[in-house]
């Protein structure tokens, strides 16, 4: 049981509200002309400075319009009237349609707030060029608490763009980050995940209806960003035009197919990032969970088809054509053969890779770490044009295996959609990365003549090897001399000291690892076979504590560790 002395408390708790009552700034009128310093975020100012001095040049019923004093003081006054002409439309815009509007989706901002002004203040500054705007948090506290904040519900936009016809969109992203201070901090004392919070706030333009024009809009720009790099990680955040593509096509899908309060409720919840999502969901009465929203937006942005599924298209007229181009695997068109690839990925992030080619009884083997948490969608395509999706189980080691019969005849071709799922909270920085592999095979038959061929082949390759392997000998570039490995290497990496250091290593552990004994500085097909036959060696060490019986070919942590330790003698 806890006493609480009731007399001592009141007292001690209205002395405190008097103290911060004195402390805040009195309200006072403020003077068009009136040059005041600000406190400035020097990562997004395009000197570097942490404060500057701005001019009061307009107050309209919502707004205090400041701007960066040199900068206004350099334009003539035919071109000051010309951009108050400008401000009084965005006042207007601001005032009728985005106050009104995202206030009635995710709620108010701190009102009055810390300076008891119900006016927010607009500090127009040179910004670098990549950047639309920003908020600080450290504004919404006094400077007792906070030292170089400007006690002010204040948002910072570009001087360039102060003529731009979408400035009205930077204020609006800018404006609810305002409201998500209020609603996730002030009220709940929680800070919203990074990428929940840009993706609401770059949704806002839609929200607007400032998309509905197409060319030229904030959701052009995102889907040309995020078609040029569609696997970006939806919750790692680096301020990235591609962060701020796959946050808005994301939430586009997650809006259409689950409203709008999956924003609005997840925004006053006391819970953050994935979990509020879940939260919300839960509520609706909706049976998917995020995780699988997020599965069936990766199939969604393959294939787009309302026919197949609801959940596997996008509603928004503007995105009914988007698709992305996934990763091309060629087998060979006869005989039997094998792939097996590599590759690394991030939580929340999309994979895609396609398979053609081969003529036989295909069979796909996907393996990754114990303690992961993958899901792999796939999907068969016949020659008829018709497609399936389907969904490969793994077991608790992380793996899978599906096998289709007549591929190359009945079916022409096979993508997986590989994501990585583990991680639900704190993307507070840069996430790690982690392996998956996928091992594809072909049982078929090869002509006679088509035999002779590749055997003939097979022996031309055998006399380059060794024709190779003689150049390299003599070639003074590819040193053995190295001290260790730092850095993961994989299948494509290409002209790294380290892949000369690893070649070099492999080679010196003799034929029955790496037979050909190449040092190009290339991490290619032969180099990655040397690693499975080094890992598998010494599986103890390497393979057996990641819950693997084969080895994978690439060279992450355990793999160096062991090749350090023996480049070190150990």
């Amino acid at each position: 049981m806890i006493k609480i002395n009731i007399k001592c408390y009141n007292f001690v708790l209205v002395a405190a509200v008097l103290f911060f009552a004195l402390m805040i700034p009195e309200v006072k009128a403020l003077t068009v002309g009136e040059a005041v310093n600000f406190n400035v975020d020097k990562n997004f100012d395009a000197s570097a400075r942490s404060q500057l001095s701005a001019v009061l040049v307009k107050t309209s019923p919502n707004l205090y319009f400041y701007i960066e004093k040199n900068w206004w003081e350099a334009q003539v006054p035919a071109k000051q009237s010309e951009l108050l002409l400008n401000l009084d439309k965005l006042s207007l815009e601001f005032d009728k349609k985005i106050y009104p509007t995202l206030t009635s989706v995710f709620g108010s901002e701190w009102k009055p707030g810390v300076d008891g002004d119900n006016k927010i203040t607009i500090l127009f500054h040179s910004l670098k060029e990549t950047a639309g705007g920003y908020f600080r948090s450290a504004d919404e506290y006094l400077k007792l608490q906070i030292p170089d904040s400007n006690e002010k519900e204040m948002l910072y936009l570009p001087v360039a763009q102060i003529d731009s016809p979408q400035l009205k969109v930077f204020l609006a992203h800018e404006f609810v980050h305002l409201i998500t201070f209020n609603q996730k901090e002030k009220i709940w004392g929680v800070q919203e995940e990074v990428w929940l919070n840009e993706a609401r706030a770059d949704y806002s333009s839609t929200i607007l209806e400032y998309d509905n024009s197409y060319e030229g809009s904030n959701l052009q720009r995102r889907v040309r960003s995020f078609l040029e790099k569609p696997f970006d990680s939806l919750t790692e955040w680096q301020e990235s035009k591609y962060d701020y593509a796959i946050a808005n096509i994301f939430m586009h899908y997650l809006v259409d197919h689950y409203s709008i309060n999956v924003l609005s409720d997840s925004l006053q919840s006391k819970l953050v990032g994935i979990d509020s999502i879940n939260e919300v969901l839960k509520k609706a009465g909706e049976k998917e969970s995020f995780a699988q929203a997020f599965t069936n937006w990766t199939i969604a942005t393959l294939i787009n088809d309302c026919s197949l599924k609801l959940k596997y298209c996008y509603l928004n007229k503007n995105l009914t054509n988007i698709r992305i181009n996934p990763t091309l695997n060629f087998l060979p068109v006869s005989g039997s053969s094998s792939l097996s690839v590599t590759n690394v990925t991030k939580n929340w992030a999309g994979n895609w890779q396609k398979f053609i080619g081969g003529n036989g009884d295909l069979t796909l083997e996907f393996a990754s770490l114990e303690g992961l948490s993958f899901k792999v969608p796939y999907i068969i395509f016949s020659k008829d044009g018709s497609y399936s999706v389907e969904y490969l189980t793994l077991d608790q080691g992380e793996k899978g295996q599906l096998e289709i019969k007549g591929f190359g005849d009945a079916y022409i071709s096979l993508i997986i959609i590989p994501s990585l799922q583990t991680k639900t909270s704190g993307f507070d920085g840069l996430e790690l990365t982690y392996p998956y592999t996928f091992m594809v095979s072909i049982a078929g038959e090869a002509s006679s003549e088509e035999e002779a061929l590749i055997q003939k082949l097979l022996a031309q390759i055998e006399s380059l090897k060794k024709q190779i392997a003689d150049i390299q000998n003599k070639n003074s570039g590819t040193s053995s001399t190295c001290s260790q490995l730092n850095n993961n290497l994989y299948v494509g990496v290409a002209n790294r000291s380290e892949v000369i250091c690893l070649q070099n290593f492999l080679k010196s552990q003799g034929s029955s690892i790496y037979p050909e004994g190449l040092v190009t500085g290339n991490f290619g097909t032969l180099t990655k076979l040397a690693v499975m036959r080094f890992q598998e060696k010494y599986k103890e060490e390497i393979l057996t504590t990641l819950g693997l019986s084969r080895g994978t070919g690439f060279v992450g942590l355990s793999t160096r560790a062991k090749i350090n330790r023996l480049i070190l003698g150990l």
